[in-house]
């Protein structure tokens, strides 16, 4: 009976994983392990240094300065970002990481720290506020992509939708005057934005908001916390407007 009831009580004693405070963790070592991209520009990839850089790359800096850490940065893919934080590879996940409900039911959130999204853009000499505005003028999508498929649904019929195989075709077709008007993502807009162009695009209307978070692992109080409390100041004092103009070449945006 006692080995029974030894193991009854092993069954209900809380995983390590329960136990453990990141924060404290991460004071302990002296380093804080930050899952950034490396194939996603702006916010992250490797520059002709062979250093990573990007968005994400200066709010995982920002991040371990905060936390007194130094950063040990870990590249990721889309696939294997919350991989890694749920088996303790990394203790946070800086990697353009949307939120969805699927996602909220492994890991957590901290507030948002960069804008991404989807709209619809143009010169400023042209006028347009919605989609009805698109009447007659020819945009420019990316085929396949999320704003492809929603723009379809309500762009009005006379709209001239130009589809491209990639984002490098899309820019181009911008660029060289084919298109008036692009339906692209913010970081496609940045791009083309880098190039200087004489006609620069700037955001119409949305398509869909999504914007990142800074992604740790469950019952994580005192960490999300503290990360919490470095996005609300970053965004205070400009410091995160500052790498926002740096990297997407627009401000934060005030609802963010």
């Amino acid at each position: 009976m006692l080995a029974f009831a030894a193991l009854v009580d092993m069954a209900l004693v809380p995983s390590p994983q329960a136990w453990a405070d990141a924060l404290a963790d991460i004071g302990a070592r002296g380093t804080v392990r930050i899952a950034v991209p490396q194939d996603f520009p702006p916010f992250g990839s490797v520059g002709a240094d062979m250093a990573p850089q990007g968005y994400d790359i200066d709010m995982a800096s920002l991040i371990g300065e905060k936390l007194g850490a130094k950063v040990e940065i870990v590249p990721v893919t889309s696939a294997n970002r919350i991989p890694y934080l749920q088996t303790n590879k990394v203790d946070l996940v800086i990697s353009s990481l949307g939120k969805n409900p699927d996602r909220e039911k492994v890991i957590d959130f901290s507030s948002a720290y960069a804008p991404f999204y989807n709209g619809v853009f143009a010169p400023s000499d042209v006028a347009v506020a919605k989609a009805e505005d698109l009447a007659g003028k020819t945009v420019g999508v990316t085929r396949g992509a999320i704003e492809d498929l929603e723009l379809t649904k309500v762009a009005p019929e006379s709209a001239d939708i130009k589809r491209y195989e990639d984002n490098n075709g899309t820019i181009s077709a911008f660029l060289s005057g084919q298109v008036e008007v692009i339906a692209t993502g913010n970081v496609v807009a940045a791009a083309i934005l880098e190039k200087n162009p004489p006609k620069r695009p700037e955001l119409k209307f949305l398509i869909k908001n999504s914007p990142c978070y800074i992604g740790m692992n469950k019952n994580e109080p005192a960490l999300m916390s503290k990360v919490n409390a470095i996005i609300a100041a970053a965004k205070s004092d400009g410091t995160l407007n500052a790498i926002s103009k740096k990297w997407l070449k627009v401000d934060v945006p005030a609802d963010l």
